[in-house]
């Protein structure tokens, strides 16, 4: 993680940032869960699984590249085979875009384990 940010966002970047993650983790999130409990297919509820761990890993700030684009992954997934409107979707895999290509911020378990560490002699 370290190398693919020089920095995390502090202050209030940070918390634009938490906020960013807490809107795309809880609505991939509910949706998962919304789309596991309807009775699909296997396929399907593989992939509301698959949403819903992933949203779990954007809530906690963890992982956070990797979960940014399995969210575009299975919001577009989401987009190509069912049939409702696009755009909260479109709207997710943005969220996930932007997180994957700015960071978690300051505020996250990537910058608590991964961040830049000071060392005091």
């Amino acid at each position: 993680m370290h190398r693919l940010f020089s920095t995390f966002a502090r202050g209030w970047p940070a918390i634009g940032l938490l906020l960013l993650r807490f809107a795309a983790g809880a609505a991939i999130i509910l949706d998962g869960i919304q789309r596991f409990q309807g009775g699909q297919a296997t396929g399907a509820q593989f992939f509301a699984l698959l949403g819903i761990g992933d949203g779990a890993l954007l809530l906690a700030g963890l992982w956070t590249p990797i979960a940014g684009c399995v969210l575009i992954g299975v919001v577009g997934w989401e987009i190509l085979v069912g049939h409702d409107h696009p755009y909260p979707g479109v709207l997710l895999c943005m969220m996930g875009a932007a997180l994957t290509l700015v960071g978690p911020g300051a505020l996250s378990l990537d910058a608590w384990l991964f961040g830049w560490k000071r060392i005091d002699v």
